[in-house]
């Protein structure tokens, strides 16, 4: 997808201010402008998907403070209501009725986007998504996605995995929401390393909507079912993976010793039970781009070409070592 480049819009802006002016006649020397220099505000509406977990509040926090009035940005911040997709579409629409320079998506869904993005395009307003993608993945539709690699950072739970079970085991996934672009990848970068190892027997998997407490309940469910016989869980947010480790705690179990736990996001309440033995492994799926974001802004806005998708750098902990020392400079 193309932008029109920052330039060209100010002079439409400015072009269609002066004709303005001129039609209402002219001469009065009291005529006012709102607000305090807001149109030299770049605005950005934000489809957002709102209160979700530790991640997706440090994750906007971070898009908020970094898109600031002083750096010279209106940030519209839209949140998902209760996670639903049509809110967000709604929301999607009012920015291109607006005519905002840039929107910034972070889908709750990721199919279903395709008309929206045609409806931005043909505005020649520029897309970029926040963390999840889209599917089917038309980058034609946008300028460019900007996240950590989940099909990498899955993976790298998955050699973890391999490399703590050499004789298998049995394991269960906890998963996000069906439909979400970063379940999808994290399945398939965990089931293209762990799928080829004839000892690690899958039990199931099942969501648990990135919840603490639905992941406690789905895991005693699965620890009954199976009589405790469960080596492993891979957890796809930290918020699952503790709660299955309260799950293995009240079945009678110590994990990290009966039942081991990877997780993904590293945020700092999985890192203090990775130091605690509770959590065997974390990966960081790093959600501190918002400088990243505003450089491609930037550089959209001013006509210059971005890769189709910009990887945020992220980190794994496989000790309580390693969690320990990460700690003090945590920041969500």
């Amino acid at each position: 997808m193309r932008s029109i480049p920052r330039v060209a819009r100010a002079f439409a802006v400015t072009g269609a201010l002066a004709l303005g002016l001129a039609a209402c006649g002219g001469g009065d020397d009291d005529t006012s402008t709102s607000g305090d220099g807001g149109g030299d505000l770049v605005t950005v509406g934000f489809v957002a998907v709102g209160p979700e977990g530790g991640w997706r509040q440090a994750n906007e926090a971070n898009v908020q403070d970094t898109f600031t009035e002083e750096a010279g940005f209106e940030l519209k911040y839209a949140p998902a209501t209760n996670l639903d997709q049509r809110s967000q579409i709604d929301a999607f629409t009012s920015f291109v009725d607006e005519g905002v320079d840039v929107i910034l998506l972070s889908a709750t869904e990721g199919a279903g986007w395709e008309d929206s993005l045609r409806r931005a395009q043909e505005a020649e307003i520029p897309v970029i998504l926040v963390d999840r993608g889209i599917e089917p993945d038309d980058n034609s539709l946008y300028v460019t996605r900007i996240a950590p690699d989940n099909y990498e950072v899955s993976t790298s739970v998955a050699q973890w995995a391999v490399s703590q079970f050499p004789d298998g085991g049995n394991y269960f996934v906890l998963e996000g929401p069906a439909g979400v672009s970063v379940v999808n990848e994290r399945n398939k970068g965990w089931d293209d390393t762990v799928s080829s190892v004839p000892g690690l027997v899958k039990v199931g998997a099942q969501t648990a909507n990135w919840s603490t407490e639905e992941a406690k309940s789905v895991f005693e469910t699965v620890l009954r079912a199976n009589n405790n016989d469960i080596q492993l869980v891979f957890a796809q947010n930290d918020e699952m993976g503790l709660g299955a480790a309260i799950a293995v705690e009240e079945a009678g179990l110590t994990p990290g010793v009966d039942v081991k736990i990877a997780t993904i996001d590293g945020t700092r309440p999985a890192l203090e039970a990775l130091g605690e033995g509770r959590l065997s492994f974390v990966a960081e799926y790093n959600p501190l781009f918002g400088e990243t974001l505003l450089e491609v802004v930037n550089q959209v806005l001013d006509g210059e070409e971005v890769e189709p998708y910009i990887v945020v750098p992220s980190e794994t902990f496989d000790s309580p070592e390693a969690a320990t020392a990460a700690l003090p400079s945590r920041q969500y």
